[in-house]
C-alpha cells in the first residue's frame, strides 16, 4: 500500500510529566477512504487536525462505525514493540463483518500503524508505565438519512501518549454490580468493539462514579445472574487453586489482554477455567474464603486488581483490599514483555523497524 505524507509544519510542544489516559495527541494522523468503486484508497499521513463531514454522515445517526485499541512501547535500548497487533486487526474485521463495514486488509492495516507509529516515534513517552495509545477507527460517510449500510467509509488512526488508564495506577479498585440496566446480549455487538456498546453501559458507570466506585460489573442481560466484563475490561476470579473468567459467547468483548492472560497462566501452570460464573458463586466464595482474588484485564490498564465489590449492598472485601500475587504476577510479566524487559516466549511482540 502507498501511504502520501503530508508532515506538520507546526509541531506541537510535547507534554511532561503525567499524561493521564486519552487527553493529548500527537503531531499527526493516518486516513484513508473507501467507496464502492476504488475500494479502500488514498491512504495518507497528515496533520493532526479536524475533519469535515456532512451533519447528514451516517456514523451520526445510525452509529455505524468501530474502534480499536493498542499501544506502542519504547523499550530501554530505544526500540518501538507493538503487543500482538494481529489479534487487533483480526478483532477489528470480526467488527467490521458485524457492522457491515468493508473489510481492511490485514497487511495494509498494520502498515499503516508502523507508518504513523514511526512519522511520531518521538511523542513515544519513556517514563515507567507509559505509552503510545494508538486508535484506529472506522466512521460511515455516506450523507443519507435512511437505514442502510453506508457506501462510503473513512478509516482513521490516531496517537495519544498516555499513563495510568486509574489515576491510582495499581491500587485495587473498588466496583459496584449493575443489577437495573444491561450492556448486551448473545446475538447482539457484545463481543464487537464499537461505541454503541460503550454509550449503552455510560448510565451504569455514571451510578458507579456516583456512589463513589470506579467501574461497574456487568451481568448477563437475560437472566441478570452471570457475570460478564468490569466496565471496560475483560474479569478474572481466583477461586481456590482455580483462575475464573467468564466464556466467550457472543455476548463479552474478546480481550487480546485476556486472551493473553489465559494462554500465560496456562502455560505456567495454573489451572485456568473459561466458564459462565454467577454473582451469587463469586460472593459464596468470598464468604468461604476461596475468592483469593479478582482482576480485570484491558490494553488501557493491562490488569486492574478489584479491592472491593459491592452488590445490593452487600460489600465484599477482596484479599483484604490488597493487590493478590496472581494479578501482580501478570502485570509484571505482561509489561515485561510488552517494554521488552522479558523473554517474549510467546513471541506477542511486533518490533516497528525504523
Amino acid at each position: 500500500m502507498n501511504i502520501t505524507r503530508t508532515l506538520t509544519n507546526s509541531p506541537k510542544q510535547k507534554p511532561e510529566g503525567t499524561f493521564g489516559f486519552g487527553k493529548i495527541f500527537t503531531d499527526h494522523m493516518f486516513i484513508m477512504d473507501y467507496d464502492v468503486e476504488n475500494g479502500w484508497h488514498d491512504a495518507r499521513i497528515v496533520p493532526y487536525g479536524n475533519i469535515s463531514l456532512s451533519p447528514a454522515s451516517m456514523v451520526f445517526h445510525y452509529g455505524q462505525e468501530m474502534f480499536e485499541g493498542m499501544k506502542a512501547y519504547k523499550t530501554a535500548d530505544g526500540r518501538i514493540l507493538l503487543f500482538r497487533p494481529e489479534k487487533n486487526i483480526e478483532r477489528m474485521n470480526n467488527t467490521n463483518a458485524r457492522m457491515c463495514i468493508p473489510y481492511v486488509d490485514p497487511n495494509d492495516a498494520l502498515q499503516a500503524i508502523e507508518e504513523l507509529v514511526k512519522v511520531d516515534s518521538d511523542w513515544i513517552p519513556t517514563q515507567p508505565g507509559t505509552s503510545l495509545y494508538i486508535r484506529p477507527f472506522i466512521i460511515a460517510t455516506d450523507p443519507f438519512l435512511g437505514v442502510h449500510p453506508s457506501h462510503t467509509y473513512k478509516f482513521i488512526i490516531i496517537l495519544s501518549p498516555s499513563g495510568s488508564y486509574y489515576a491510582g495506577g495499581l491500587a485495587p479498585v473498588k466496583i459496584c454490580v449493575e443489577d437495573e440496566y444491561v450492556r448486551a446480549v448473545k446475538g447482539g455487538t457484545g463481543f464487537a468493539k464499537v461505541g454503541g456498546n460503550y454509550a449503552a453501559s455510560l448510565i451504569g458507570q455514571d451510578n458507579a462514579e456516583k456512589k463513589g466506585y470506579a467501574q461497574v460489573l456487568w451481568l448477563d442481560g437475560i437472566e441478570h445472574k452471570y457475570i460478564d466484563e468490569v466496565g471496560a475490561m475483560n474479569v478474572f476470579f481466583v477461586i481456590g487453586d482455580t483462575v475464573v473468567t467468564p466464556k466467550l459467547e457472543g455476548n463479552i468483548l474478546p480481550g487480546v489482554t485476556r486472551d493473553s492472560v489465559v494462554i500465560y497462566l496456562k502455560a505456567k501452570g495454573y489451572k485456568v477455567e473459561e466458564r459462565r460464573i454467577s454473582i451469587d458463586e463469586v460472593y459464596e466464595a468470598g464468604r468461604s474464603g476461596e475468592l483469593k482474588e479478582m482482576f480485570g484485564t484491558g490494553t488501557a490498564a493491562v490488569i486492574s486488581p478489584v479491592g472491593l465489590l459491592d452488590w445490593h449492598g452487600k460489600k465484599l472485601e477482596i484479599n483484604g483490599g490488597k493487590i493478590g500475587k496472581i494479578s501482580q504476577m501478570l502485570y509484571d510479566e505482561i509489561t515485561g514483555i510488552q517494554f521488552g524487559k522479558k523473554k517474549d516466549e510467546f513471541e506477542w511482540t511486533h518490533e516497528i523497524k525504523k
